[in-house]
């Protein structure tokens, strides 16, 4: 009775800024020209169709019908955003090659605003469900399963009138309280997800009717990805929301959210907001960072201690501080650890440092909507010894540009509470959402 239709073009698993991994005309567009010239069946070939239906008449007859059909006035609106001008917000109109399409991303932000409904399934307790970590590396998880759980705006407690269905368990909390420590067995987190996905698949027709295609986890821990394994439709089908958005590991930019690793070590961002002109910044790149993971020992041998022009550290020197360091800085290293994702991305954006992206195979956050390369750096590993040359051909007109851009886009990756429109909270729900409008649910009641 159940049956699911996939097919995903290689351009869409693209890990580079060059294009979006996801465009929001894609959602709602048949075709789209890449730039580098080739064509894409985009809506219709990365969108999932769930259907046990019968007759096509008997969907708008449903509440599923109903919600469906309004998905399809928001995406014609999208659609036709890009051939009008935009809609006057107090708040902030998005604008400037920071974006791929100002106009789309504004009218399904606003679309968003008007629509999204999320549904938290109840089920479970603390502390690994329904919480998670607020002041810590993995902050981002405790943050947003607090927020949408008190929000009032895109929260339903009508399961019926919901887009998507969050699955609130804190993949940090498993790993603090399931995972027996240095056994190296993920059978306990995946039989606690696996029992999860089982409660609520047996109590609610939402997991069966679309095999969890319109649900989604969030997790910030590096385990994100393996946890994902507990279930085969959780991972194959289920949006993740993942700080470990890894393409060689299985991240699927089309389906998957890229989440930004925030690390809140006072449970806010007061005092990381904010630095200097750029005519202040006399650094010319910073990093310090622990050894791990395969890409920071090269950065390390090629320029810790070498040139003063790049301050490449293990450890700071006694009395110097990290985070001035980095607003006295033009640049702002950010070298994968063990898993792609580093906080250090969105430390620079909060100091107005330019980030300069050291990784393989990351889809930085919100890349379906921010153009990346328009304020930072993508250096590839291989091009690590040349990183001096790299950064000071860039003239000082653009980087100046591109460091105005950082400080524009820094909105977007702020945590406020309560959220703030356009913040690092409404920007995870939009990604939420295109992939939602990139599903077709159907049913047969």
């Amino acid at each position: 009775m159940h049956s699911i239709e996939e097919a995903h073009s290689d351009d869409s698993l693209q890990n580079r800024s060059s294009s979006p991994p996801l465009s929001i005309e894609e959602a709602v567009t048949p075709t789209l020209e890449q730039p580098n010239g080739t064509r894409r069946d985009d809506y219709l070939a990365n969108e999932t169709h769930v259907s046990i239906m019968k007759a096509e008449g008997q969907r708008k007859n449903t509440n599923l019908g109903r919600l469906e059909a309004r998905l399809r006035r928001a995406r014609a609106a999208i659609r036709e955003a890009k051939f009008g001008n935009q809609t006057q917000d107090v708040d902030y109109i998005p604008n400037g090659p920071m974006y791929w399409k100002a106009n789309a991303f504004q009218r399904s932000y606003l679309e968003m605003e008007k629509r999204f409904k999320v549904f938290v399934y109840g089920e479970g307790e603390p502390p690994l469900f329904h919480n998670g970590p607020c002041k810590s590396i993995y902050s981002m998880e405790g943050n947003f399963i607090h927020e949408i759980e008190v929000n009032k705006q895109f929260r339903t407690r009508d399961p019926n009138k919901a887009h998507v269905y969050f699955l609130p368990f804190s993949v940090t909390m498993l790993v603090r309280f399931v995972y027996v420590r240095d056994s190296h067995d993920f059978g306990p987190i995946r039989q606690t997800v696996r029992d999860y996905v089982n409660i609520v698949s047996g109590k609610y027709p939402y997991w069966n009717r679309s095999l969890g295609a319109d649900h989604f986890m969030l997790a910030c821990h590096d385990w994100g990805p393996e946890t994902s394994n507990s279930d085969p439709h959780l991972r194959k089908n289920s949006i993740r929301v993942l700080c470990n958005a890894n393409t060689s590991e299985g991240f699927n930019p089309s389906k998957d959210v890229s989440f930004p690793e925030i690390n809140l070590q006072t449970g806010d961002t007061h005092g990381f907001l904010g630095g200097p002109s750029p005519r202040l910044r006399s650094i010319l790149a910073f990093f310090a960072g622990g050894v791990h993971g395969p890409i920071r020992p090269v950065l390390l041998e090629h320029w810790e201690n070498k040139d003063e022009d790049l301050r490449v550290h293990q450890y700071l020197p006694k009395g110097i501080s990290y985070y001035d360091m980095m607003r006295h800085s033009k640049f702002c290293l950010c070298p994968s650890g063990y898993e792609v994702a580093s906080p250090r991305v969105v430390e620079a954006i909060y100091t107005g440092c330019v980030p300069v992206l050291i990784s393989d195979h990351y889809v930085p956050p919100f890349s379906d909507v921010l153009n990346w390369k328009s304020f930072s750096v993508e250096v590839k590993v291989s091009e690590i010894p040349n990183l001096k040359n790299i950064l000071t051909s860039i003239s000082t007109r653009q980087y100046i540009r591109m460091q105005r851009r950082v400080v524009q886009v820094r909105r977007h990756f702020e945590v406020n509470s309560p959220p703030k429109r356009f913040d690092v909270f409404h920007m995870i729900l939009h990604s939420i959402w295109l992939r939602r409008l990139n599903v077709r649910v159907h049913d047969d009641q």
